[in-house]
């Protein structure tokens, strides 16, 4: 989603929930493994925002955090976590010690409901847990967690190579989250929630974070299912990669593996720039829309991470784990929608990437989309549904647990697409918040809200996403190519709809990636 629509978002929920906050009360007052918290009311739902869940030291692993004495009174977003901001921010908005911070959603303390923690988007590099609230997807029948957690130089800066006691910096920013699940196991009873029923769910940067937890021996049991929205982006780290940028890092600040501890004292902006010039001038900087994605991001240690996701699959650890993943229709392509176009100017325009399959490529699309426009061709996305194929076909075939796909093909009336980031307030049941892309939303548009959240809270309940009135939703298999179409008007199942198109999109999309690999073997 825009930065620009992000900070729109996060003010009107501001705005909201200032409205919607009651006079903090005893009942609302819950005793947690380090210290009480009290929380608020907003839209109806119980609610804690900015409890903390770790302390933390640069460079360092997460610690439980300390106790404190008294109520905490957690009535509003704790601080994000160090990033590039567009303006200066104070230590309450922003802060590296104390931004570990969680938030919490419930109707009833005294029930045993599953649990649903969010990992916002954002890559690896920036991101907030206050730009999606979830006070509406808790009436699901289920209580929501989301938390902030290190990011950029500060959560991935391999520095293994200088000092044993880092040796887990590189992935410090995944281990944050852990921490967090732990925290979860430790005190959701409290709050209604169950503990052995625990959900993981994440978009973009989120999805591929849920993905990196899928591989991660320190979360095993802490979660139960994975819910992974557009986050197949491949992260192709390995260690000589991450150890090559941490000594980078050092040698912009004029720094020996000798003198490691000085980074601590670094200022960040000084830190996080240097970050960024050791990359152009190493392993190379990633270009934004590129088909995969390094640098500052987890890597694969054999240890924390024992390998990245998506390429195909996860972990054997985690073959015991539902998951449910999905794209929308056009997510990060440059829409062509505001323009008239004949099918001839579309195929001019795709033979630049297409080549001599262009033809197979449009003869294709409208096998797989009958009704398309020649704008769609230029529009659907090219960058996570090609992979997300690959990658449910290899863990139906070789996990335990089932696989569920779904594609998300609401389309704005704004931008005429189904955009990145478009299915989190149906998903979420936020249709009734101001959104830039559905100013004005329809009936359909609620029922879409409502069958969508009905969706996702049933499979963190059952690990199955079958809800009443709905087509019936087998598992993935590569044979069956089970599809649930989420729109307005019907969602409806389809059986590899588009696997021949999404074949010529790989060959031709991901030449970069092809070419990385060749040089990496």
């Amino acid at each position: 989603m825009n930065f620009k629509v992000r900070l729109i978002c996060i003010a009107a929920t501001l705005l909201t929930s200032a409205a919607c906050m009651a006079q903090p009360n005893s009942d609302l007052i819950i005793k947690t493994s380090s210290g009480q918290v009290q929380g608020i009311i907003q839209e109806n739902v119980k609610a804690w925002l900015g409890i903390p869940y770790a302390k933390v030291e640069r460079f360092m692993p997460p610690l439980p955090v300390e106790k404190w004495e008294g109520v905490r009174l957690c009535d509003h977003w704790g601080p994000q976590v160090m990033q590039q901001t567009n303006r200066e921010m104070s230590e309450e908005e922003m802060s590296e010690k104390n931004s570990c911070v969680l938030n919490v959603w419930t109707d009833d303390t005294k029930a045993k409901k599953p649990v649903m923690l969010w990992i916002h988007g954002g890559g690896f590099d920036s991101g907030t847990s206050a730009w999606d609230p979830g006070m509406a997807l808790a009436k699901k029948d289920v209580v929501v967690v989301s938390l902030n957690h290190r990011l950029n130089i500060l959560g991935f800066l391999d520095l293994s190579t200088c000092d044993e006691k880092y040796k887990y910096s590189g992935n410090v920013g995944m281990l944050d989250i852990v921490q967090a699940l732990q925290w979860i196991q430790d005190n959701i009873r409290l709050f209604g929630g169950d503990p052995n029923n625990v959900t993981i769910f994440g978009e973009s940067g989120g999805g591929g974070k849920v993905g990196t937890l899928l591989c991660m021996p320190s979360a095993q049991g802490l979660f139960h299912k994975a819910i992974i929205m557009s986050g197949t982006i491949l992260n192709v780290n390995n260690k000589a990669m991450t150890e090559e940028l941490g000594e980078a890092v050092l040698k912009e600040l004029g720094l020996g593996k000798n003198e490691v501890d000085k980074l601590k004292d670094v200022p960040y902006k000084e830190l996080y720039a240097a970050g960024q010039r050791a990359m152009a001038a190493s392993i190379g900087t990633r270009t934004p829309g590129t088909p995969m994605m390094w640098g500052f991001g987890p890597t694969p240690d054999g240890e924390a991470v024992l390998q990245q996701p998506f390429q195909p699959g996860f972990a054997n650890i985690s073959d015991n784990i539902p998951i449910m993943i999905g794209t929308t229709f056009n997510e990060l392509q440059r829409l062509a929608y505001g323009r008239e176009m004949t099918i001839e100017e579309a195929r001019t325009q795709l033979v630049r990437t297409f080549e001599d399959e262009t033809d197979a490529y449009i003869q294709e699309f409208g096998k797989a989309y009958p009704n398309h426009t020649p704008q769609d061709l230029l529009s659907i996305d090219w960058l996570f549904r090609p992979k997300t194929i690959i990658t449910a076909d290899a863990i139906a075939e070789t996990r335990k647990a089932p696989t569920y796909m779904y594609m998300f093909t609401w389309r704005s009336p704004v931008n005429k697409g189904s955009v990145h980031g478009a299915e989190l307030k149906f998903c979420f049941n936020r249709i009734h918040h101001h959104n830039s892309d559905l100013p004005n939303p329809t009936e359909a548009d609620f029922k879409l809200g409502n069958i969508m959240s009905d969706i996702w809270a049933q499979f963190a309940r059952t690990g199955n996403p079958n809800t009443k009135g709905l087509p019936d939703w087998q598992p993935y298999t590569a044979l069956n190519g089970t599809l649930m179409d989420l729109n307005p008007s019907e969602c409806v199942i389809r059986h590899n709809p588009d696997r021949k198109l999404e074949e010529i999109i790989n060959r031709h999309c991901f030449k970069k990636l092809d070419e990385f690999r060749k040089s990496h073997q």
